[in-house]
């Protein structure tokens, strides 16, 4: 974790400005990395869970694509798109122990949703389908929060990001092919 000059900051230090031990904080968080990104919060069964959660007659892709879409038109936090965010994102730049975690969920979150994928289209073992129709999905979840952060770099104002990436959803959507767009919908 850094603070605003580079320095870094100690477990140590988190620990007395929350007035508790150093003990106690592990006794609640693992890592340092967990007080910036909470298993509970950033979880790697987020994709797999928005897909289980899907509607009869929803596809996998569009399940997450109308959860992304809900979630920006909410301004939810899970995005980013709160008042302060942008020091939390510069800080989860910095540290590259944080930066290595996200790339890391990322991969968990696409290898969750492919044994989703896969369970619920009766896919053979050896059929790849369902990990590239993850990987697709990931990318552009991945691609949303990229440009979020973009964006938040550049001082843009939670309004005008949210109203962006729903226009880049809308260029994604586009982009799917119609067998993506598809696949897996939940029967009903």
């Amino acid at each position: 974790m850094r603070r605003r000059h580079g320095k870094v900051v100690t477990i140590a230090e988190v620990a007395a400005a929350a007035e508790v031990s150093v003990n106690t904080l592990y006794n609640y968080y693992e890592a340092k990395e967990d007080l910036v990104l909470p298993p509970d919060q950033a979880s790697p069964q987020r994709l797999a869970d928005i897909v289980r959660a899907r509607q009869p007659g929803e596809s996998a892709a569009r399940a997450v694509l109308d959860r992304l879409r809900d979630d920006l038109r909410r301004r939810d936090r899970s995005v980013g798109l709160t008042a302060g965010f942008g020091r939390v994102f510069d800080m989860m730049r910095a540290a590259p122990t944080l930066t290595a975690r996200l790339e890391d969920l990322g991969r968990q979150m696409t290898d969750a949703l492919a044994t989703v994928l896969a369970e619920d289209t009766g896919a053979a073992p050896d059929d790849q389908l369902p990990r590239l129709v993850a990987s697709q999905i990931g990318w552009f979840h991945s691609l949303v929060y990229a440009e979020i952060g973009r964006r938040i770099v550049a001082g843009e104002k939670p309004d005008a990001i949210a109203e962006a990436v729903l226009q880049l959803l809308v260029l994604v959507e586009e982009l799917l092919s119609e067998r993506a767009l598809a696949y897996a919908v939940r029967e009903g």
